[in-house]
């Protein structure tokens, strides 16, 4: 069984084996409930691999700081880089550097800007996130339709960081789906960004409910966001069998949620399998393999009808 490192520094990469594959990852944050079990997918994973090493880093949603971190990682000599964007929109750097050095790059979950135009060399493991809020929304959408609000219902949509390409594309999922024929009833009453985090979202919800915002259902781009909600709707005493609330990524806080009936709907990220597809992908580019531009693990929808067959999932 091979030493797996995480965190370590640099100067282990520099003292592995002529045989072994090093590779190094770069996470925008270690603080982040879903980033965790896509980070110990990659971890895991690799630790199953003779003659791979790993050595993950954390970035601190620092742009500037995850730069560097890839910079030396070239330094130091690994064979591949595995990338979890702070910023989608601040990728071409990190593609152009890692080009420049001949050293594969692998960007994971979170789709850099330049994705369409990503070298020899490089590549993109994900799901598709056209899936994930498009699930989400036609299945709030039909139950609201099931309790009889299709002559209207009003809704609120909470977003995540801005920088994110997996907020804007959600978002514009949720959109895509209400101006469907079957969902246009739904009315957008509130939109607005609580970065991801469940204590933004429940500050947000707070602030919508003192203002006298009133809705039918919450739209989150994902789980933390409408856990975050969820509890400021309870403690504001709204009656949650009233609400339909969804969220992404299916993490076991939400599955939990879910089970209690306070949760309606969330979509299975498979966080571990993107790990497992970046690790996959990464050494397939060491070894001059062939492999797509882009991997996607497929979203799943996730209700009470089925959240037994994802309790272990993750």
């Amino acid at each position: 069984m091979k030493k797996t490192m995480i965190a370590a520094g640099l100067v282990s990469l520099l003292s592995t084996t002529a045989m072994s594959e090093t590779i190094g990852l770069t996470m925008a944050t270690f603080d982040d409930n879903f980033l965790t079990v896509l980070r110990n997918g990659m971890v895991n994973y690799a630790g199953e691999l003779d003659g791979v090493e790993l050595q993950a880093e954390d970035a601190t949603n620092d742009v500037g700081k995850q730069l560097s971190q890839i910079e030396n990682f070239i330094a130091a000599g690994v064979d591949a880089i595995v990338v979890n964007a702070v910023d989608t929109s601040a990728t071409q750097a990190m593609t152009d550097a890692a080009a420049a050095a001949g050293v594969p790059l692998v960007y994971v979950n979170r789709q850099p800007i330049n994705v369409d135009t990503l070298p020899d060399g490089q590549a993109f493991v994900a799901s598709n996130e056209i899936e994930s809020g498009t699930l989400a929304a036609f299945e709030v959408c039909k139950m609201l339709r099931a309790a009889g609000m299709a002559g209207g219902a009003d809704v609120v949509i909470m977003i995540g960081e801005l920088s994110n390409q997996a907020a804007v594309q959600r978002t514009k999922d949720f959109h895509d789906v209400i101006g469907m024929d079957m969902c246009n009833f739904m009315n957008v009453v509130e939109e607005q960004t609580a970065n991801w985090s469940r204590t933004e979202a429940a500050d947000l919800m707070t602030n919508w409910m003192g203002g006298g915002v009133t809705f039918d259902a919450v739209l989150a781009n994902n789980d933390e966001m409408a856990i975050g909600a969820i509890q400021a709707m309870k403690a504001g005493g709204l009656d949650m069998g009233d609400i339909i609330v969804s969220g992404v990524d299916a993490t076991q806080d939400a599955l939990a949620a879910l089970q209690s009936g306070d949760l309606d709907i969330t979509v299975f990220q498979d966080a571990a399998g993107q790990g497992r597809g970046a690790v996959d992908t990464a050494l397939r580019l060491i070894r001059g393999e062939a492999t797509d531009k882009k991997v996607y693990i497929p979203f799943q929808l996730v209700t009470a009808d089925n959240v037994g067959d994802f309790l272990s999932a993750n």
